[in-house]
């Protein structure tokens, strides 16, 4: 990938149509010039601003050369092997540092197996848009290849070959077998692109849902061409791996491929010039899933420190390994599904890993226990009040636990209450039965049949949005407000019905002070740590789909002594206690940092 500054003197209250569509930030400099920082996906239209002259320089931001070097190793893409006999494929190569580097390699590899260079024509395939990078790309090739010894003609001959112009996800046809995919895809959010290549990028690649980067259609693109023990090795931004838009891209590589490495390089000097990128190196296999590496570099990972890394990967011996500048963990396997994959260290993925294979998930209905959200009403004005003294049937009042009733660590209800328009049956009440109840509501029928959910059931204009279960006010119950910085559950022994905001965990096996030591600790709220995406400030967001993924032991496997000291500090709210007793029960003897 490339970015482009392009200075533009134009008067300062034109910014050009042409030039709105492409991704990049405008800066006025002297009240005078827009300084564009674009990303290379569309040949700039340096015609499109009438009576203006432009004068555009491209300071490419492309890989280190070292960095190359290290993902070329971690796919064993190495001059030992007969590397003509294989297939690469680098979907944007910009101006040429990753086939620059094949070319090297491919040169010494050719040597040591007696080839000339054009028996190597079809080893790789190099594609971008901009006909200047294609350019740039095949010089770049020929003369490495030349300064490696071979002549002059038969290295143009394979620059040529090796090196096109086009549009990987759209001009390409894909029907031969890949044995490495290679590269820095372009990140570029599909809102900058031009509609009518937007749409044929979504009907090309169904991956790239919601608010994707481009990047996203180039994983589902080139995943779809490897063959059978093939390998993806890019650099790229790991965002796709902790939010929405990466849901389906996540779901297809966890179900039909094998994550082998994702090493987080957030701090690391990894590009030509500074870029916040956020990137990761993700090696990703066309076989089943075995172990993986999960790997941190620091701010100090350089060349010396890749290699040290891509040792230890390769002998595939110790568990975990810290070096310099980084430190990194081998996990079992890799985590599953669509659902986020989880942001921690990798001493911390490879507990979280061992406790998801020993224990039974919160979420799992052997582990006995319920987790829910409370009721979500589209019209809090309407349904909740702090008053018993509405003009409603007492019957139809519930009381309502809030967040700000959890905030001491003890339940203090203060008074709120949910108009409720459901029955034991959980079906909505006939209002001619309740008179009051419909007077009311029917002084609230216009904003309440405004709702989404009002529209959608006009007949059914007076419900919340989600249905009250009867059952549920008098259950014990733990409660958990949404957004927290720790892990703080809250027991309400029964007579509340918790509000959106809260999630509560029920159980008829579990004493719920001992759930409530377990979820106090740090070993729980690691998970939630991991998995959630996180608010400013730290903030966590104690969602469902999180505290599902909770491990708990048994019940009967947990001695008196660790139920007691459970009790103990639950009742207290000591979470250091409850942490040192929680570690002994998952078998473990500290919590990783």
């Amino acid at each position: 990938m490339a970015l482009l500054w392009v200075s533009v003197t134009v008067p300062s209250r034109i910014v050009s149509e042409s030039v709105a569509h492409m991704s990049g930030v405008v800066r006025r400099v002297g009240g005078v010039t827009q300084v564009f920082r674009l990303q290379a996906l569309f040949p700039l239209p340096e015609d499109r601003l009438p009576g203006q002259t432009i004068e555009i320089t491209h300071g490419e931001v492309f890989t280190r050369p070292w960095v190359v070097d290290f993902i070329l190793d971690l796919l064993d893409y190495r001059p030992g092997r007969d590397l003509a006999a294989l297939r690469l494929v680098e979907p944007s190569c910009g101006a040429g540092a990753f086939v620059e580097s094949i070319a090297r390699r491919i040169g010494a590899s050719c040597r040591s197996h007696g080839r000339d260079i054009t028996e190597a024509l079809g080893a790789v395939r190099a594609f971008d848009l901009l006909d200047r990078n294609v350019t740039a790309a095949r010089d770049r090739v020929t003369a490495a290849l030349i300064v490696d010894g071979w002549e002059a003609k038969p290295a143009r001959r394979v620059a040529t070959a090796w090196i096109r112009q086009g549009d990987y996800l759209l001009d390409e046809v894909h029907d031969a077998p890949v044995d490495v995919v290679v590269g820095n895809p372009p990140y570029l959010r599909l809102e900058d692109v031009p509609d009518s290549r937007m749409r044929a990028y979504r009907d090309a690649c169904p991956t790239m849902i919601g608010r994707s980067d481009l990047y996203v259609g180039f994983f589902e693109t080139a995943l779809g061409t490897l063959a059978p023990g093939g390998r993806l090795g890019f650099i790229c931004a790991d965002r796709w791996m902790r939010n929405q838009y990466g849901r389906a891209l996540r779901k297809l590589v966890t179900s039909r491929y094998s994550v082998e490495a994702v090493i987080g390089m957030h701090q690391v000097d990894a590009f030509d010039a500074q870029v916040c990128a956020y990137p990761a190196v993700t090696i990703v296999g066309n076989a089943p899933q075995r172990h993986a590496v999960a790997a941190t570099a620091s701010r100090e990972f350089d060349a010396a420190s890749a290699q040290q890394l891509a040792t230890w990967m390769r002998a595939g011996t110790a568990d975990a390994v810290a070096g310099d500048g980084f430190s990194a963990a081998r996990l079992p396997h890799w985590f599953t599904g669509d659902d986020l994959w989880p942001a921690a260290s990798p001493a911390r993925l490879r507990m979280l890993e061992d406790l998801t294979d020993r224990f039974t998930a919160l979420g799992d209905p052997e582990s006995g226990v319920r987790v829910g959200i409370g009721v979500a009403t589209g019209a809090d004005a309407v349904f909740i009040t702090d008053t018993g003294d509405l003009p409603v049937e007492l019957d139809r009042l519930l009381p309502l636990a809030m967040v700000r009733d959890t905030k001491s660590g003890q339940l203090q209800w203060s008074g709120h209450y949910l108009v409720n328009p459901w029955d034991e049956e959980g079906k909505l009440v006939d209002l001619v039965r309740y008179p009051r109840l419909a007077a009311y509501l029917a002084r609230h029928e216009t904003q309440l049949r405004a709702r989404h959910v009002g529209r959608r059931q006009p007949h059914r204009w007076y419900r919340t949005i989600d249905k009250v279960d009867a059952t549920l006010t008098s259950q014990p119950k733990l409660l958990l407000a949404d957004l927290k910085l720790t892990s703080e559950p809250v027991l309400d022994p029964g007579g509340h019905y918790p509000h959106h905001n809260l999630y509560f965990l029920t159980s008829d096996l579990w004493d719920l002070r001992i759930l409530g030591g377990l979820l106090l600790s740090k070993v729980a709220e690691a998970f939630i740590d991991a998995y959630a995406v996180k608010m400013s400030g730290g903030t966590l967001r104690f969602q469902a789909q999180y505290l599902r993924r909770i491990p708990i032991p048994a019940l009967g496997t947990m001695t008196d002594t660790d139920r007691e000291a459970l009790i103990d500090a639950f009742e207290r709210r000591d979470a250091a206690a409850a942490t040192q007793t929680a570690l002994h029960v998952y078998g473990l003897a500290t919590l990783p940092g």
